[in-house]
């Protein structure tokens, strides 16, 4: 039996409409323990280290005392506060980190090098695909991944307003969203309880974090997400998608 064929075995084993039936009122540290239970292997914790990431992170590893390991795609067109946020994080929970990028390119200048000038701006979806998408399926695969835990909420866009707290991927794996019926301002809230470090930039008018080239500050009454790809329709690199 192949890794693929193994997951998606385990996964069949999972009714979703019953678990989103009975997770819907559950709180995320409910939804992660019982992630932890029945699916003792392949689990894993994809994050971009927004605080919604670092929540799950926080919860997965000091209170219930789950080393998970965390992908990170590392991009390298990162903003510098949150490649520090990284460092100190998996200094302080001394993180399983996975980090995964483009192949063969480790600097700015040698992916300008390969792909040109602003790749960003003269097709996004390439960029997305080899930057985000190639690396974190590489990622979950070589991890034999059952099921992976994100950050997303519901209210962070339209596009994720009937986000379910599990569903399938596009391969079968069981995709684990623990904060879905959260809002921004219970994530706030659990920071600042719990102590939770988080981007600096959040509190600089970046709600939501992504490449430096391609994130813009929020204005006032914006949407959480709306300086994510400025100027265009994009609403999700493709992870999600």
């Amino acid at each position: 039996m192949t890794a693929s064929t193994a997951f998606k075995t385990q996964t069949n084993e999972f009714n979703l409409d019953e678990l989103n039936q009975q997770f819907e009122t559950a709180t995320p540290k409910e939804i992660l323990a019982w992630s932890i239970e029945h699916i003792p292997t392949g689990l894993v914790q994809t994050s971009a280290f927004n605080v919604d990431d670092l929540v799950i992170t926080h919860i997965l590893y000091s209170e219930l005392k789950q080393p998970v390991p965390v992908i990170f795609l590392d991009t390298l067109f990162h903003f510098q506060q949150t490649l520090e946020l990284v460092a100190k994080a998996k200094e302080i929970y001394n993180l399983d980190l996975q980090t995964y990028k483009t192949p063969d390119v480790d600097t700015r200048e040698a992916f300008t090098a390969k792909y040109g000038e602003a790749l960003w701006d003269k097709d996004i979806t390439q960029f997305h695909q080899v930057t985000k998408i190639e690396p974190l399926q590489r990622g979950l695969d070589e991890l034999n991944t059952v099921a992976w835990i994100t950050g997303r909420r519901r209210d962070q866009a339209v596009t994720r307003a009937n986000m379910p707290v599990f569903e399938l991927d596009g391969k079968g794996r069981l995709k684990i969203n623990p904060l879905a019926t959260w809002t921004r301002q219970d994530s706030w809230a659990y920071v600042a309880e719990h102590g939770v470090i988080y981007n600096p930039l959040h509190d600089q008018g970046y709600p939501s974090i992504g490449d430096e080239p391609i994130t813009t500050k929020v204005g006032e009454g914006e949407d959480e997400r709306a300086g994510r790809w400025r100027g265009s329709n994009k609403t999700e690199c493709g992870i999600h998608i």
